[in-house]
């Protein structure tokens, strides 16, 4: 019976290394595509502009130090499809803390997963993995005419 015991401990534990070296993979993909699907199904009212990397000219900043974490359920979807709802979710906070806070556009947007930026001028970073997708966000306020 013992020996029963010890095979089935040790084919558990076998398991172990297989679930911590769960996927992660960086995906970087295109931004004004997301926001204009977004904007399409009435998840976004396009009251408040998105600046990818840039801050217009004129732009009077209301809150220089905007961040935003999301994740989503990637089960049964392919990357881009958890890609594209995880930064859905990311941009429609965004769009009310906005307008909450008085501002008509989120400028200077840069990705910033684990706290390392991305700054590309039409692409953001993604990381999905087998159950999840994830977002990072850093951005500023703004009032822009």
């Amino acid at each position: 019976m013992k020996h029963k015991y010890w095979i089935a401990t040790a084919f558990c534990a076998s398991l172990l290394p297989g679930l911590s070296q769960a996927r992660d993979t960086a995906h970087f993909l295109d931004f004004q595509s997301v926001v204009n699907e977004a904007t399409q199904a009435g998840r976004l009212d396009g009251s408040v502009k998105f600046y990818l990397n840039k801050i217009p000219a004129g732009a009077q900043i209301i809150n220089a130090n905007v961040t935003t974490s999301q994740k989503t359920n990637a089960f049964n979807k392919s990357d881009e499809e958890a890609c594209s709802w995880v930064l859905q979710s990311a941009l429609i906070k965004l769009q009310n803390a906005a307008k909450a806070a008085g501002a008509n556009a989120v400028v200077d947007l840069a990705s910033n997963y684990k706290n390392k930026e991305y700054r590309d001028d039409s692409k953001y970073e993604c990381h999905a993995g087998a159950i999840m997708a994830g977002v990072a966000l850093k951005a500023k306020y703004a009032k822009v005419k």
